[in-house]
């Protein structure tokens, strides 16, 4: 079992990420609409994250500091890796917030790398939010059973299933069985914030 090292934040503020991400959507005079919008996600759900309600995954996290014109280390701290393998029991785990979801990272950095990857650990009946976005993704389902909803196609994935989608289809997934499910999820999306370009001050300051 991976070492569980608890919450994934940031080390210099100990703001809860909600009022951080809404601090940050107010430097930049945007609305709730404007970020929903361009991570390809809902505005209710963007506010129960600035509420404090609701934890966004690691996709939507990514997807959201993108559209804040900063880097999505800005909001979170997962592990990084220190080689080109994992060794299974020594992966540290990690949760944005009080998230239900929790994850492993399974994939290095390196010049021109482009996949990214993690096992997530879907607590029963957890649903994910819906969500579009560019590049594509894979999911292959290692214990349990989850539902993955693309558009309007719904696919039950058991254990030794996988999928493979275009991001840029609104999608979600939920674990429909009464126990967790570890998934192992492969993107394009820069969602350790390795591969994006840092802003500028006078970036910042827009």
């Amino acid at each position: 079992m991976a070492e569980t090292s608890g919450t994934a934040r940031p080390a210099e503020t100990d703001a809860p990420l909600g009022k951080r991400l809404r601090d940050r959507r107010r430097q930049l005079g945007l609305t709730l609409k404007d970020v929903a919008d361009g991570a390809g996600l809902s505005v209710g759900f963007i506010s129960q994250i600035e509420r404090g309600l609701n934890a966004p995954s690691l996709s939507s996290l990514a997807a959201i500091a993108g559209v804040l014109r900063t880097h999505v280390t800005e909001f979170l701290a997962p592990p990084r890796p220190d080689a080109p393998f994992t060794l299974h029991g020594e992966r540290r785990s990690f949760a944005i917030e009080k998230h239900a979801l929790r994850y492993e990272r399974v994939s290095a950095s390196f010049p021109g790398s482009v996949l990214n990857s993690v096992i997530i650990h879907k607590p029963p009946g957890h649903r994910s939010e819906w969500i579009s976005h560019e590049g594509e993704e894979l999911f292959y389902v290692l214990e349990g059973a989850i539902t993955v909803e693309t558009e309007d196609k719904s696919t039950i994935l058991e254990a030794g299933s996988s999928i493979h989608f275009k991001s840029t289809q609104r999608h979600s997934s939920w674990n429909h069985g009464t126990a967790t499910a570890v998934i192992l999820h492969v993107c394009t999306s820069d969602i350790f914030g390795d591969h994006s370009k840092r802003p500028q001050a006078a970036e910042i300051e827009e």
